[in-house]
């Protein structure tokens, strides 16, 4: 295998942001791409040369599991920085795919720690004061939002500056939608002022369908600037790849679903994009729809 085979399966060199980026990965629709686009982007930004921590706040640990970390029982988890039992560098561990990415991984103890936080002092901020303590050089903070929109979510929206939401190519795309930019809204009021939608991918792209082509469009009209141009396609390959406990760059890194993250990372880590309040997003927002599956956002 030659050099330039090599190098053509890397992303390429990516510029570092001037200070810490943090961003929440919602939606609380299931199977939108959500996990996967969280590790294949960690993963395609190390490889680009940035320093990225990724934290698994969804108990069902697929993140964990898709960055090849352990996560079973016992393991020091995401779980025991939120209750306050170790600090966030104490269960970020290293990833095998790259030696600038980082996980602090998820196990079935944070599925009962919504309970457990409510009678815990500053319950939604625990999470930020957590990343603000960490002190690891870092130039990105991608945060895996289980898909709800309960205490964890709150807890990673209060945390990041930025949310990124994969939206998938169907029909259902923006059902529910609506709900979590009103929750985005509400934490911005309430708990971060500084918390924007930065970034919007459209996932699980089928070109032979006129149907995919329809809801990009649609989604394209509505939120403009904010959808990345790389689309992430439906690819095998990405699917495949968590049971390798890989990323798909890693897993098979000539792969469409590996170009496509590689381009997204590479868009995104470069782009310039006035983040938008959630509010200016919902329905009779600049460039709402008034139509389609658009309409849930109404």
């Amino acid at each position: 295998m030659t050099t330039a085979t090599l190098v053509s399966r890397e992303t390429a060199p990516l510029p570092r942001p001037t200070k810490r980026r943090v961003l929440a990965v919602a939606n609380q629709k299931g199977g939108v791409g959500k996990t996967t686009t969280m590790v294949n982007l960690g993963v395609a930004l190390a490889q680009g040369g940035a320093s990225v921590l990724c934290i698994d706040l969804d108990p069902q640990g697929n993140a964990s599991t898709g960055l090849g970390v352990e996560h079973g029982p016992g393991t020091d988890s995401i779980y025991d920085v939120l209750i306050g039992a170790h600090r966030l560098e104490d269960v970020a561990v290293p990833c095998p795919e790259s030696p600038n990415l980082y996980c602090a991984p998820s196990t079935i103890d944070l599925a009962g720690a919504e309970v457990e936080l409510v009678s815990l002092v500053s319950r939604e901020t625990r999470l930020r004061r957590a990343i603000e303590s960490y002190r690891r050089e870092v130039d990105y903070v991608l945060i895996d939002c289980p898909p709800s929109l309960g205490l964890l979510t709150v807890n990673a929206l209060a945390a990041a500056a930025e949310v990124l939401i994969p939206i998938q190519c169907e029909y259902y795309a923006l059902e529910g939608l609506g709900q979590l930019l009103s929750n985005v809204d509400l934490v911005a009021a309430h708990l971060n002022p500084e918390l924007r939608v930065s970034t919007i991918l459209l996932t699980m792209y089928d070109a032979r369908t006129r149907l995919s082509e329809q809801v990009a469009d649609e989604v394209r009209a509505h939120f403009s600037s904010l959808v990345l141009e790389a689309v992430i396609p439906r690819n095998v390959r990405v699917s495949e790849a968590p049971s390798f406990g890989q990323s798909v760059l890693g897993y098979d890194p000539t792969s469409r679903g590996a170009e496509a993250y590689r381009a997204a990372a590479q868009e995104f880590a470069t782009r310039a994009v006035e983040p938008r309040p959630a509010g200016d997003l919902i329905g009779g927002g600049p460039g709402a729809p008034t139509g389609g599956s658009a309409g849930a956002l109404a």
